[in-house]
């Protein structure tokens, strides 16, 4: 596939995101062919390259939208008016649900290996995932802090360390391939993050 292109949308857009995925995520970057992709998908190569003649874009846009999907689905939980510490155990499970996916995993290994190489994807993974969530979170936060829930003067700044709270131990376990944090352990840590958050912040 030729670079200097652009992603063209179609009736069958989905379908190659979706199997493309699949072999991405077998396959990783630079081991992904084409032919195997269009496969997954059931559609032609000549469709596939009709869509995405950049096999850089299609990978970023499969990237966008699983980390899309995954911010919009923790979103539709959250509601407003349950408890700060309610909504921040939710998110905390999310994020941290997210970053143990076997996606999540792969998609920071592979942003590490293809960082000389391909370094606009650790950019578009950390645009369509980590900002996303931080844009989020942060809205609700501001909502938080103007219904007196919450005392917070840099927002972003809180937001970030709650995140980074969520990830004690548990990211660096699985990064070194030390295993899949278990539920108790999920629930330790983003119950220790949320203690120290409204520690911290709480009205």
């Amino acid at each position: 596939m030729s670079g200097g292109a652009e992603i063209r949308r179609g009736r069958k857009f989905g379908q190659v995101l979706a199997g493309a995925r699949d072999i991405f995520l077998r396959d990783g970057f630079e081991g992904a062919s084409v032919d195997d992709i269009a496969r997954a998908a059931g559609v032609s190569k000549a469709t596939l390259y009709s869509y995405f003649p950049d096999k850089r874009l299609l990978f970023m846009e499969v990237a966008r939208a699983e980390c899309l999907r995954a911010a919009d689905e923790a979103e539709a939980l959250i509601d407003d008016d349950a408890a700060v510490a309610d909504v921040l155990r939710l998110a905390g499970e999310r994020i941290v649900a997210f970053a143990q996916s076997d996606f999540g995993q792969r998609m920071f290994r592979m942003c590490v290996a293809e960082a000389d190489r391909f370094p606009a994807l650790g950019a578009a993974f950390y645009d369509s995932g980590p900002k996303l969530i931080r844009e989020r979170l942060t809205r609700y936060l501001a909502k938080a802090v103007e219904r007196g829930e919450l005392r917070i003067e840099d927002l972003d700044l809180a937001a970030d360390q709650f995140a980074q709270l969520c990830k004690a131990n548990l990211h660096d376990r699985a990064v070194f391939g030390q295993g899949v944090a278990t539920p108790r352990d999920v629930a330790r840590v983003v119950g220790g993050a949320v203690a120290m958050f409204m520690a911290r912040y709480g009205v």
